[in-house]
């Protein structure tokens, strides 16, 4: 059997720009031969996967999955809408979120180096996709909470197929009472989650600097030339303001049902239905492709230029 060496891999891995692991796989196939290397990884597809990887990958599914009283959140980046619709990618995206939900990893490189259902790894099984399906792709990343006891609530927004849209949340509800109960208050509180976007669950848990900043707004905006006092009541009652836009326990309710009433307050109301307390003790809301950058195209001068004719 043919030594394959570092450098070896290294070699085939500038020439292709497949995975490291790909490039040792087919050397190893090829007992060596660096060209019969090349076009194994070609007849694979995996070669065609890398040159895909400078693509900008801003669509794709958010993915929800839950298991018992924990649950995660994923989101996976393709290049275009239409891969969404995709049999394949929806399954790919299905498939890592149920690895998530089991071995608990939110670290994108430690789930991409787990088990596939199917065998293999994430990573892998993502290169492939990428090869089959024809478009760049990514595990952009992923959110677990859990509770020990209670439920978790979720909503998926622009739902393609169960479990997977554009806008995931999952809530986490800490009670002993009545599951049916805390599941369906969860849903209500996800898809409050999903219209609101808010920034935190409470005040306590912004960011400090946020806080911060928000102080200082409101003592410039409203403070000229008023005494210290003054300035320090306005701050503080802007800020109970602040907290009612973009802390999910104070905002109010989007639901009519609720009347007007903070979240804070429903999940206090729930307690009578559940048969015991109730503690909202976290959220994760993934909207699809948000902070990325997307790349603006002109259409027609790419066809023009597809054509010859830029």
């Amino acid at each position: 059997m043919a030594t394959i060496t570092a450098a070896l891999v290294k070699d085939l891995r500038e020439k292709t720009g497949a995975g490291m692991m790909d490039c040792k796989n087919a050397l190893t196939e090829v007992a060596g031969d660096i060209e019969a290397a090349v076009d194994w990884l070609r007849k694979k597809g995996l070669s065609k996967a890398a040159k895909k990887s400078g693509r900008i990958a801003a669509e794709g599914l958010v993915a929800v999955e839950i298991q018992a009283a924990s649950a995660v959140v994923v989101e996976v980046n393709s290049e275009t809408d239409f891969v969404a619709r995709n049999e394949d990618f929806q399954t790919l995206v299905r498939n890592i979120g149920e690895v998530a939900v089991k071995t608990r990893l939110t670290d994108v490189e430690a789930l991409k180096a787990a088990e596939y259902p199917t065998g293999g790894t994430v990573e892998l099984a993502i290169t492939t996709a990428i090869a089959t399906i024809g478009e760049n792709m990514s595990l952009r990343r992923a959110a677990y909470i859990a509770v020990d006891d209670g439920a978790i609530g979720s909503y998926v927004h622009n739902a393609v197929a169960p479990g997977l849209g554009k806008i995931g949340v999952i809530v986490a509800l800490e009670s002993k009472g009545k599951p049916d109960v805390l599941t369906a208050l969860g849903r209500q509180i996800a898809q409050h989650v999903a219209a609101t976007n808010p920034q935190a669950l409470d005040s306590s848990a912004l960011d400090p600097e946020v806080v911060a900043r928000e102080k200082a707004v409101l003592a410039e905006k409203n403070g000229a030339g008023k005494p210290a006092h003054v300035v320090e009541k306005i701050v503080e009652s802007g800020l109970k303001s602040f907290y009612k836009e973009v802390c999910l326990v104070d905002q109010p309710s989007i639901h009519a049902d609720h009347s007007g009433k903070t979240i804070g307050q429903v999940v206090k109301d729930s307690e009578g239905a559940a048969g015991a307390p109730v503690v909202l003790k976290a959220f994760v809301r993934y909207a699809l492709g948000e902070g990325i950058e997307k790349q603006e195209s002109d259409f027609a001068a790419e066809v023009a230029a597809a054509a010859g004719q830029a």
